[in-house]
């Protein structure tokens, strides 16, 4: 899917539940002139002969079409991740409840309020919106749902867990909190303004009250990989340039080749997950005041680049092709690249985390890492294996946090819902 970008009509919604974008129309200029003062980029989108300021992430990403959004679209600066556990035991309250998620997920990604809005409705029923949304812009907003290996536990579906979604192996320095690892379905909300993903989870959540609980979440900040080959390349915490050679949402034949699963990988109990992908969340903490003390060079050694321009070692520009041979047997870039794991690549869409400080007074940060593959075994766990046995990082990191998720194909349409295909057999 290429993922379009739009302007959310004036009036594209009823009256009682008014865009966030109509809402804005009442500041005027006014709310234009602050978010230029904010240094916000501003656009101009004509609406008839009208022209009307617009931030760039002011954008709303389209929800359907054959894969979910949220992959391979350009890389939003905020993220909520939230993994959740199915507390209902009834099959037919599980399947409504995931086509109201659609519904609702589709609602906010357009810039609407969910159901009747956060206002306006009855006096002595909580409003089925939470409200904070209001008056905000869509911020380019995609929700993407995955199912985890517990779910196939529940509701008969067994025989339709696909081959590909494999229990990750324990790798060797792993330290996993269980508290933060697994779930039976994950959400992953990434948008351009902090609030307006976590107001997604939330009224997901919400939604969700008695039928599934949050097992656990993560916010993030900061993207550390970009899927846009003409953008900045971001830097981690550690102040080193990440993902610059990372697969991009434009590249079509590389996404089919490493990304999406095909019809050829599937059989006839896991047909539902052609166009889809495998999700692999790690929570990875890094040793922030170890690393700070840490020589320049050795840092660059670490990483195999430098830390300025971000050239490989032996090299003047960032994306010059890496002389893996130039570096040390243990550097990162030379131990994760697709020619020292047997050609394994995958699409990174992690970001960065701060949690304040831990009993000791450290920094509670990291990585919040999250890789898209079609398939597990040959994407993360055959890249994952060599890194953790002899990667030089792994002194100043820790896996501190993990999930697999697969991620079903797109909603393709307002009558289609997340994993239509997965219980259609017995729906």
């Amino acid at each position: 899917m290429t993922d379009t970008t739009t302007d959310v009509s004036v009036g594209s919604d009823n009256s009682r539940t008014p865009s966030r974008r109509s809402l804005l129309a009442v500041g005027g200029a006014g709310l234009a002139l602050g978010a230029a003062a904010a240094g916000g980029a501003v656009a101009v989108t004509r609406t008839g002969d009208d022209p009307q300021p617009v931030a760039d992430s002011g954008g709303a990403v389209s929800f359907h079409g054959a894969h979910q959004a949220g992959i391979a679209t350009a890389v939003q600066d905020r993220l909520h991740f939230a993994s959740f556990d199915v507390k209902t035991d009834d099959r037919d309250e599980f399947v409504q409840l995931l086509k109201d998620w659609t519904k609702a997920a589709s609602r906010m990604t357009e810039g609407h309020a969910v159901g009747e809005g956060a206002y306006g409705g009855l006096p002595e029923a909580p409003p089925d919106d939470t409200g904070e949304a209001l008056g905000l812009k869509p911020s380019r907003l995609t929700l993407t749902i995955g199912f985890g290996p517990s779910l196939f536990e529940k509701f008969g579906l067994a025989d339709r867990r696909p081959e590909a979604l494999v229990d990750l192996p324990k790798f060797p320095g792993d330290n996993l909190d269980k508290a933060r690892s697994d779930g039976d379905l994950c959400i992953q909300a990434c948008a351009d303004d902090p609030q307006i993903a976590v107001h997604a989870i939330r009224n997901l959540a919400r939604i969700g009250f008695g039928k599934v609980a949050i097992r656990w979440s993560q916010l993030g900040f900061g993207k550390t990989s970009s899927t846009t080959p003409d953008a900045q390349t971001p830097r981690n915490l550690m102040g080193f340039k990440d993902g610059t050679r990372n697969i991009a949402g434009t590249e079509t034949a590389r996404l089919d080749q490493h990304v999406w699963v095909g019809a050829k990988e599937t059989d006839a109990n896991s047909a539902w997950m052609s166009g889809g992908s495998y999700l692999v969340a790690r929570r990875i903490r890094m040793n922030i005041e170890t690393w700070d003390r840490t020589s320049l060079q050795e840092q660059e050694d670490v990483f195999g680049r430098d830390k300025g321009e971000g050239a490989p070692v032996g090299k003047a520009k960032e994306r010059d092709e890496p002389f893996l041979k130039a570096m040390k047997p243990d550097a990162h870039v030379r131990l994760a690249h697709p020619d020292s794991n047997a050609g394994a690549t995958i699409l990174r869409r992690g970001y960065s985390f701060t949690d304040g400080t831990d009993g000791l007074g450290r920094l509670e940060a990291g990585l919040f890492f999250l890789a898209y593959q079609k398939d597990v075994r040959k994407g993360f766990i055959r890249v994952q294996r060599n890194l953790s046995r002899s990667d030089a990082l792994n002194e100043y990191i820790q896996h501190v946090g993990s999930a697999v998720f697969a991620v079903p194909p797109g909603v393709r349409d307002s009558g289609d819902w997340w994993g239509r295909a997965l219980f259609s057999k017995e729906a």
